[in-house]
């Protein structure tokens, strides 16, 4: 049986969206929808916030308590020019475990069904695959920033459905094994990854003010359901 622990990094401080992991979010601190979320998990043996903020350490302890293992990161990992994967190196290096579910509280819109299939898929595929990684597909026309065609040919004028598929990584959620971290150079993407796609609206990643407003709205409009 694999058991999986989730990775969930929070700064204190948002360029963009500011003191974002904090900021109400359907009357509730952002960061709560990703939790809640993670807690109904069948797969999910132990969340960890790893974070450099004290008013979220302290948000955690009375929300969460035994719920949620708080790392302090320290001070040369932290800042907004550090890669995520050197705060998972750090994380792994801290955390007895050996399959892990790296995640954001950017992401309030993720279903736990959405999140355990992946699971399955990652466990299903072990033997062909090292990693996944959550997607969002595509099947649009898409140009360079000098107008020229990426994914098509404009004299052919393919029907959109017609055009092949194309993938962005939506950081929704990775999913990997100590083992194929380091086998990759200390990276998340491990060697052989396989994608998972999940739908547009699951998908919704908060980094601009606009985003926090879209995500809301489909979050309330959701549970008035």
């Amino acid at each position: 049986m694999f058991e999986f622990c989730v990775l969930l990094p929070m700064k204190g401080n948002s360029e963009r969206v500011p003191n974002k992991n904090l900021k109400s979010f359907g009357g509730k601190p952002l960061y709560h929808s990703i939790v809640k979320t993670l807690i109904k998990s069948k797969y999910i043996t132990n969340i960890v916030i790893d974070t450099d903020s004290e008013n979220i350490v302290k948000d955690v302890q009375e929300n969460f308590g035994e719920k949620v293992l708080i790392i302090k990161r320290p001070k040369n990992i932290q800042g907004d020019y550090v890669s995520m994967n050197e705060i998972i190196a750090y994380d792994l290096s801290k955390v007895e475990a050996e399959h892990f579910i790296q995640t954001h509280s950017t992401n309030p819109l993720l279903e736990v069904e959405t999140l355990d299939f992946a699971v399955e898929k990652y466990v299903e595929n072990i033997d062909k695959y090292d990693s996944l990684f959550s997607v969002t597909r595509f099947q649009t026309r898409f140009y360079d920033k000098n107008a020229k065609p990426i994914n098509h040919n404009p004299n052919e004028l393919l029907r959109t459905q017609d055009l092949e598929p194309m993938y962005e990584e939506n950081s929704n959620f990775y999913i990997f094994s100590k083992k194929s971290f380091k086998e990759a150079d200390d990276k998340r993407i491990g060697l052989k990854p396989q994608i998972f796609e999940i739908n547009k609206l699951e998908a919704v990643d908060i980094d601009e003010p606009e985003d926090f407003q879209l995500a809301e709205l489909i979050y309330m409009n959701k549970n008035k359901l």
